[in-house]
């Protein structure tokens, strides 16, 4: 294999906001480029990005002018170019609530040790990785005990901690655990999660319903359905109306997460119509020039798998500030 610089410079600014130097990073389970937009924004270079869904290299491409590499298993380290951070948001469907949550059993589960086998080989100065928040308790705490220890071994001092993306300005209750490591110690002490609380706004991100696809609209027999649940709660104008597994329905002020395997109605604007695929990606925090090229099934499925952008903005400006430092 022929490793290729993945990105564009009129992409990349020369230098990094904090510095002179230019980082350089590679994007693994890259999905449509969630964890990509921060850094490039604040002048990293992105030297390589893997991704194996087809539909969402589709997206990537479209967005960064580069089209991530495939499977992650069959790359060797040696073919991926020396970096200065690793981003990682590895498939989370092995501990996630909505899985079955077999973990390690899951060949999901072990794709951490794809990462561990890259971090062995290159040995970046830092690392960002992301995963949903069951990962922390799967199997008693045994599962991320593993994970720490591993990247302990690898040398990385690491921090963590559960981020709620509604803290980072956006109407949607999303827990993940963020892991940021660094191989300098005095890096990972100064690093903290104390990140100022920012407010939130339905409003800022929906569309108006005349504006909106007729067919995201639910029927009516589902809207009734819907409306004869919330008899007696408070109803209040914009809101979300999110649908439980046992059938509740709840008035709210926010998304609750978006999933990729959620039936299709799990979530309703004013309870009479489903998100549309510019509101999936507020929802998320990504830029309003952030091209759709795929199906709206295809966005459903590619938000809910993505990270909240403003989240791993937060992080990043910390991190790159303490690189510079």
């Amino acid at each position: 294999m022929t490793t290729q610089h993945n990105s564009n410079s009129s992409d990349v600014p020369a230098k990094a906001d904090h510095g002179t130097h230019v980082w350089r990073y590679i994007d693994l389970f890259a999905g449509i480029g969630g964890m990509r937009i921060p850094f490039d924004e604040m002048g990293c270079q992105c030297l390589f990005s893997s991704e194996w869904d087809e539909a969402a290299c589709k997206t990537y491409a479209a967005n960064f002018g580069v089209r991530p590499y495939g499977d992650i298993t069959a790359i060797p380290s040696r073919d991926i170019p020396a970096h200065d951070i690793l981003l990682a948001g590895f498939p989370c469907q092995a501990f996630s609530i909505m899985g079955k949550r077999k973990g390690f059993a899951d060949t999901r589960g072990t794709m951490f040790f794809e990462i561990q086998r890259i971090l062995d080989h290159h040995h970046p100065q830092a690392i960002l990785l992301e995963n949903v928040k069951q990962l922390v308790t799967h199997d008693h705490g045994n599962t991320f005990a593993t994970i720490l220890s591993v990247l302990d071994s690898l040398g990385y001092h690491v921090k963590w901690k559960v981020l709620n993306a509604l803290d980072f300005g956006l109407p949607q209750k999303r827990e993940r655990v963020i892991v940021v490591g660094f191989t300098d110690q005095r890096k990972s002490d100064h690093f903290s999660f104390d990140f100022e609380k920012l407010p939130y706004r339905l409003a800022d991100i929906l569309e108006r319903d005349e504006d909106v696809d007729p067919s995201l609209f639910a029927s009516d027999h589902i809207v009734a359905k819907r409306r004869a649940k919330v008899e007696g709660k408070s109803v209040f104008y914009p809101s979300v109306w999110h649908e439980n597994k046992s059938g509740n329905i709840s008035i709210l002020d926010h998304a609750c997460a978006l999933r990729t395997g959620a039936s299709y109605n799990y979530l309703l604007i004013n309870g009479v119509r489903r998100p549309s695929s510019r509101e999936l990606l507020r929802l998320q925090g990504f830029p309003e020039d952030f091209k759709i090229v795929v199906s709206h099934q295809e966005i459903r499925r590619q938000t809910g798998n993505s990270v909240a952008v403003p989240m791993i903005r937060a992080v990043a400006r910390q991190m790159l500030g303490l690189l510079n430092s």
